[in-house]
């Protein structure tokens, strides 16, 4: 399957105690329905430093794509018949980041596992590593070199089994009923390690620290935003 050339990177707050409320419910109504639209839901995650925060990656072909199935989706019966009880799980849904890949490969969906089954609850093993890049200017071609060539290898040598490099599409919103941050643009990595215990020995080795974060701090605009995230039952992006 080829990767998504337009993703959302969306991470919502809850009000406290609903976060497996909403995950139930979108893992049982919200999956195939957006699928069936036409969109690709890549990852859903439980953020393990918060425990009202929920994420989850949403994939298109294009941006004419992404209006025709939000439209679709937003417009269509299920999400009419549930949107009252995911909003009322919900404090704030607008911290989203419109992406592309950053080069042509650098997407982390073009060949996820199999997605488990409807009504599936056991927890598919992986820990999501995701770093996001304030950059002072749009990513140059150096920068993403870096990324491709040095960076990329450097996790996988470390245990990452899959990564990924996304960085910020500039084209506007077409569906604005759904907001997107306009706040910069970012450079956006991808890191997914078979668990938890192969995650905590790659921040032990100091590798990133060592080799990469003083070739990246002349782009940033201000230090990376991480998120460790572990993958829902339904996720399609797990180990």
């Amino acid at each position: 399957m080829p990767e998504s050339s337009i993703v959302e990177l969306r991470r919502y707050t809850l009000h406290p105690g609903q976060r497996d409320t909403l995950i139930e419910l979108f893992d049982r109504e919200f999956v195939e329905t957006q699928e069936t639209a036409g969109m690709r839901v890549i990852g859903q995650f439980r953020d393990l430093d918060d425990a009202n925060r929920f994420v989850w990656l949403r994939g298109f072909a294009d941006m004419a794509a992404r209006a025709a199935g939000l439209d679709a989706f937003y417009g269509g019966p299920v999400w009419q018949t549930h949107r009252d009880a995911a909003n009322a799980t919900m404090v704030d849904s607008d911290d989203v980041l419109l992406l592309r890949p950053a080069w042509l490969g650098a997407g982390i969906d073009s060949d996820t596992p199999a997605r488990a089954t409807p009504g599936s609850t056991a927890q598919p093993a992986g820990l999501l590593d995701v770093s996001v890049f304030p950059l002072r200017a749009p990513a140059s071609d150096e920068l993403l070199a870096l990324c491709r060539d040095m960076f990329s290898p450097l996790l996988r040598q470390h245990g990452a089994q899959r990564t990924g490099w996304y960085v910020t599409e500039h084209s506007p919103n077409n569906f604005p009923r759904l907001p997107v941050r306009e706040d910069g643009p970012v450079l956006v990595g991808l890191a997914m390690f078979d668990h938890m215990t192969a995650f905590n020995a790659f921040l032990r080795s100091g590798a990133w620290a060592r080799q990469a974060q003083p070739l990246l701090a002349p782009w940033l605009a201000c230090p990376a935003n991480g998120l460790r995230l572990v993958p829902t039952a339904r996720s399609a992006l797990h180990a």
